[in-house]
């Protein structure tokens, strides 16, 4: 969950007062959002994708970090993702505690977070050009959404612009394009509580 700050401040401002504070803040078109905790699945969830990114990535170029990293999305946003990958040679640097250039982001969805997830924070990350794939996981069901920026190629030949969507549910295997890593949706909600499919 979100807490807003109500005044305006300026995206220096929000660096001096994110880094100087315990408190996690996210920045959005002049406003500061406290980050506040979440429930034991979400916990869970985002620490199975951040394992299966460990393994995954551990002889390759890119990185993966977890929501203690902000990533700056646009010039007026930054964001704490629950996972991001990096594959910018100049991310990856043990002092930074910015993302520039992230290729993946993840959010693992919550009832308090759901509708920003979904609305503003998604629509930011498809404005950063750097994003090829954008990842919601939900905590109601096992169910993995992926929205994929298109090849410039097939931009021109799609009229509604340049992303597709693809959902995944119980059974199947995820496919992160953008890095080249498949597993099985189960693993992502392994030692959790979340059914396979939402109680009507």
């Amino acid at each position: 969950m979100a807490l807003p700050h109500q005044h305006w401040i300026s995206p220096e401002e929000y660096l001096e007062i994110d880094g100087a504070s315990d408190v996690k803040y996210e920045y959005d078109s002049g406003h500061i959002y406290a980050m506040a905790g979440g429930t034991q699945d979400h916990a869970r969830i985002a620490y199975n994708m951040a394992n299966l990114l460990d393994a995954y990535l551990a002889n390759k170029p890119c990185r993966f970090f977890q929501s203690d990293v902000k990533v700056q999305v646009t010039e007026d946003k930054y964001y704490y993702p629950d996972v991001t990958v990096t594959c910018n040679p100049e991310d990856i640097k043990g002092n930074l505690d910015v993302i520039h250039a992230p290729r993946l982001v993840v959010e693992v969805l919550s009832p308090s977070t759901e509708n920003k997830d979904r609305g503003r924070k998604l629509r930011a990350y498809q404005m950063c050009d750097s994003i090829e794939e954008c990842v919601l996981i939900s905590t109601r069901e096992q169910a993995v959404e992926i929205y994929r920026r298109m090849p410039a190629a097939d931009i021109l030949r799609v009229p509604r612009g340049g992303w597709t969507y693809q959902q995944y549910g119980p059974g199947e295997n995820v496919e992160l394009v953008s890095i080249g890593l498949v597993f099985p949706i189960e693993a992502l909600y392994r030692l959790t509580d979340v059914p396979e499919q939402e109680a009507d």
